[in-house]
């Protein structure tokens, strides 16, 4: 016989899947905001957590808690929506899992099991942050972190950071290939793979490191080709989206969800760092390549597209919000999933047409304030002859 605790939290799991996803008030004119997250680790099954049996769990204990769901890779199949979420134990260990939706921004409902990867790397330790590619080779790719204990130096906390790539055709069956190799930087982090060949190479945005936690001498990010999918080598890396000083990227930046196409150019959905005296703050911007060299940015409007607000900026990791996953369909309309503070998923709606509008008409940085305060000038005068002359 189950546990009665068992019907009590079965009851609230089903009622919060169920639950109907609405818009906020929040407006910009460029994306929707949603008033519930997506994710969360309620959203986990209660077979993934409680052992159900009495005999063995007579007071229906958690046995392997999850404490967040959040950094998913997004992808839309045959009119359904999915996303792989990060999933980070109790124990800190994180794993992927996928969670399935038809229209995007509610009823997201893990399935049975999570992704048990191929044990292909003995000294990684934790994975995390997988970006989705459907490649035109016909796979779909998944390229994440890949943590492993740095046994150079003598602190516990230092580690090693490689790019892991699987590949599947249906988000079930996961072939393991080998990490990617950057032979100029010594760590990856954020590596996301280009949907289309690039000069008949596979081609990858980059974000070289020196370490774990630093960037170091590593610009922004990278863009190189490599010939092999299955043991994939960059040898040289150029780089696309710059770090500036006295900006929302001048601690580090990295890729974020795969790049959008549209007739003007690729869209990139990427996230930015700067150091303030509360610690890092992440928000998420976006820039445009070229539809001819995908490495070659065209243009990148001034500031961030996403930052956390309210409720967002608390987590386990506060004043965050992070993105490695996006779904733009057939319609048009574009699904941008990102984490709040390290704990939970949301999602914001927006089009094709108002990305576009957004990258390519929105005003550049011009790098320092009073050129800045300029800039809002010339936007007022205009405003306020335009309000004139219509009286």
């Amino acid at each position: 016989m189950l546990h009665k605790k068992y019907e009590e939290e079965l009851k609230k799991y089903n009622e919060l899947i169920a639950r109907k996803n609405v818009k906020s008030d929040f407006y910009n004119g460029i994306y929707d905001r949603y008033e519930y997250p997506v994710l969360t680790r309620e959203h986990i099954p209660l077979t993934w957590r409680y052992d159900l049996n009495p005999e063995t769990n007579p007071y229906f204990m958690e046995r392997l808690g999850v404490n967040a769901v959040f950094n998913a890779g997004a992808i839309e199949l045959n009119g359904k929506y999915y996303l792989v979420a990060r999933i980070e134990g109790n124990d800190r260990k994180s794993f992927f899992g996928v969670a399935e939706s038809d229209n995007g921004v509610d009823g997201f409902k893990f399935w049975d099991y999570p992704i048990l990867l191929d044990d292909t790397c003995p000294e990684e330790t934790n994975v995390y942050d997988m970006r989705l590619t459907k490649h035109e080779d016909g796979y779909i790719y998944g390229v994440f972190c890949s943590e492993s204990k740095d046994k150079t130096v003598n602190d516990l906390s230092a580690a090693v950071a490689a790019a892991g790539i699987v590949r599947t055709k249906d988000l079930k069956h996961w072939e393991r290939l080998d990490n990617l190799v950057t032979l100029n930087s010594p760590q990856q982090r954020n590596v996301c793979l280009h949907p289309e060949f690039v000069n008949g190479k596979y081609a990858f945005y980059t974000r070289p490191m020196d370490d774990f936690i630093d960037t170091g001498s590593g610009g922004g990010i990278g863009f190189g080709l490599c010939d092999d999918i299955t043991h994939a080598v960059i040898d040289e890396e150029r780089m696309t989206s710059l770090r500036k000083y006295h900006t929302i990227t001048e601690a580090k930046n990295g890729a974020g969800a795969t790049p959008i196409k549209t007739d003007k150019g690729w869209i990139h959905i990427a996230h930015g760092v700067r150091n303030t005296a509360a610690g890092l703050r992440y928000v998420i911007y976006a820039f445009a390549t070229s539809l001819e060299d995908p490495g070659k940015v065209i243009a990148e409007p001034s500031g961030f597209l996403i930052a956390p607000r309210e409720w967002e900026r608390v987590g386990d990791v506060s004043n965050v919000v992070f993105t490695n996953g996006a779904i733009a369909n057939e319609a048009g309309e574009v699904y941008i999933y990102y984490a709040a503070s390290d704990t939970r998923l949301h999602v914001a709606t927006t089009t094709i047409d108002k990305l576009k509008d957004f990258v390519f008409n929105t005003p550049a940085d011009p790098g320092r304030s009073v050129e800045c305060v300029a800039q809002r000038c010339d936007l007022i005068k205009k405003n306020l002859e335009f309000l004139a002359n219509e009286k």
